[in-house]
């Protein structure tokens, strides 16, 4: 048995405080949070925000985590949809928007007693889905925007004398990052990686008779009364180890947050042959094919789907090898929607010129770009055995072309399995699968705990944050609502 698991021993009538589903950049915030890191304002610090600078001047010596959340943030405008998110955000990184330099107005104190046991779960090492990232790629956002609380991403990018690219850094540098940050903070004996879950269930209490032993994580200090209606979530699965061999176990927990991003399931476009062996709909099987060679510059073209980054990602990653492309997508190069089109041209170079490739080389007029085609405003009728795609265009021509590979990158959602009915009943539309954009859970914007089920928390994609930078206000949310209702000692 894994030593870790055998530790955290669980049962109904002695369950662990909060468990965290998924270890990326949402669970390791979260973990430091519950760690007992706790967020004060600076002594005479001034945030360039004088409205919100008011409210922090009232109460300058309560840590941010116990003061009114919804308070703090009602007014704050910002690049997302959260409250919470923005407030973290403008006290970690002031002014950042503008490329201000405004240092955080925040000091972390480590107070053991306002630590919360917990245990966070991840499918491989901390760092989530960026374990699964080709680590030469380019990230989006500024290298700072990646870094987590009391640990600037720039300042240990200097210790491994490296510099950002434009402000921004490589999946691997930022990867390395979130691993050194686990254990710098000292978090390492939070996280079980290799823990595939499986089921989530919300049980009653008194279903068990005495099973198990008393856990290490029965502290006296957290009996909060939140869980009145005497249930506990269930949560099964297995641990692979490195052998390949499968080990199960089943926890039980009061809380349960809910951090695994939207990285597990590919987006399918639904059409005859899509699972045709030389079809794909991950990045990192043109990665592959590349390192076999089994496509090169003689080959037929790969076609690649999907007008995002993870497509850009693609072509640019086949242009370096001299790999011929065909760029099929649904939508007009010049749509307002398209992310190139939101994208400043002096900070995503790399991004512009696939934007300027789809715009001058497309299948109706030739262009200065050899070795690649755009086919805009196409819809993907089926593949054949062959190797032919049809497609049919915007007038209801059809078209079929000869390719080596196709890679189908048109997004991701979430996998839920492990959720009654997928986790569609905690959904802002119960009747329409989850979605990070157009689906999320319906959580109360302020704790991040699901509207539907006490007890159950979401944050990140799954709540409609998508950015590092932003994802860290719902592990604030989580964090404040759980240490607000954690019982004080006498």
């Amino acid at each position: 048995m894994s030593a870790k698991l055998a530790e955290c021993h669980t049962s109904m009538r002695s369950p662990l405080p909060v468990l965290v589903i998924g270890n990326g950049p949402s669970g390791i915030c979260l973990s430091y949070l519950l760690s007992g890191y706790t967020p004060y304002l600076i002594d005479k610090a001034t945030h360039p925000n004088p409205m919100l600078q008011r409210k922090l001047e009232e109460f300058p010596n309560v840590p941010i985590t116990q003061q009114d959340l919804e308070y703090l943030s009602e007014g704050l405008e910002g690049r997302s949809n959260s409250p919470v998110a923005l407030l973290f955000d403008t006290l970690l990184r002031p002014d950042t928007d503008f490329l201000g330099d405004v240092e955080s107005v925040l000091q972390w104190t480590k107070e053991p007693k306002r630590a919360v046991p917990h245990l966070v779960l991840g499918r491989g090492p901390p760092g989530g889905a960026w374990n699964a990232i080709e680590g030469s790629m380019i990230t989006l956002s500024r290298g700072d925007w990646m870094g987590l609380p009391d640990l600037s991403f720039k300042d240990w990018m200097r210790t491994k004398k490296r510099n950002l690219r434009n402000d921004r850094s490589t999946a691997g540098d930022i990867l390395n990052y979130y691993q050194y940050y686990v254990k710098n903070k000292r978090l390492e004996n939070n996280f079980l990686s290799g823990a595939v879950v499986t089921s989530v269930m919300k049980i009653s209490k008194d279903m068990e008779n005495g099973i198990g032993s008393e856990p290490i994580w029965n502290n006296a200090e957290f009996k909060e009364e939140q869980n009145q209606d005497k249930s506990v979530f269930q949560v099964s699965g297995f641990i692979e180890n490195d052998i390949g061999s499968m080990q199960k176990f089943c926890l039980y927990a009061e809380n349960v947050v809910l951090a695994t991003g939207t990285f597990d399931s590919p987006s399918w476009l639904g059409i005859q042959g899509e699972d045709l062996p030389f079809v794909s709909h991950q990045i990192s099987a043109l990665e592959e094919a590349v390192k076999f060679k089994k496509v090169h510059q003689e080959s037929d073209p790969v076609l690649i789907i999907g007008a995002g980054l993870t497509a850009a990602d693609a072509i640019l990653l086949a242009r370096h090898y001299n790999i011929p492309v065909i760029h099929a997508f649904r939508r007009r190069v010049n749509d307002p929607a398209l992310i190139f089109n939101q994208l400043p041209h002096i900070m995503y170079p790399e991004y512009h010129k696939v934007h300027q490739m789809m715009k001058e080389q497309s299948v109706f007029q030739g262009g200065p770009y050899k070795g690649y085609t755009s086919l805009p405003e196409h819809h993907a009728v089926c593949f054949n055995d062959d190797m032919k795609c049809t497609f049919r265009d915007k007038n209801g021509q059809h078209t079929a072309f000869k390719v080596s590979m196709v890679f189908i990158l048109i997004g991701s959602n979430p996998n839920l399995s492990f959720l009654p009915k997928n986790g569609t009943d905690l959904a802002l539309d119960t009747e329409q699968p989850v979605n990070s954009k157009r689906n999320p859970l319906d959580i109360d914007p302020f704790t991040y705990e699901c509207i539907q089920e006490k007890g159950l928390y979401a944050v990140g994609p799954l709540a409609g944050d998508y950015f590092v930078r932003f994802v860290q206000g719902g592990a604030l949310a989580v964090a404040s609502n759980l240490l607000k209702s954690k019982k004080r000692p006498p």
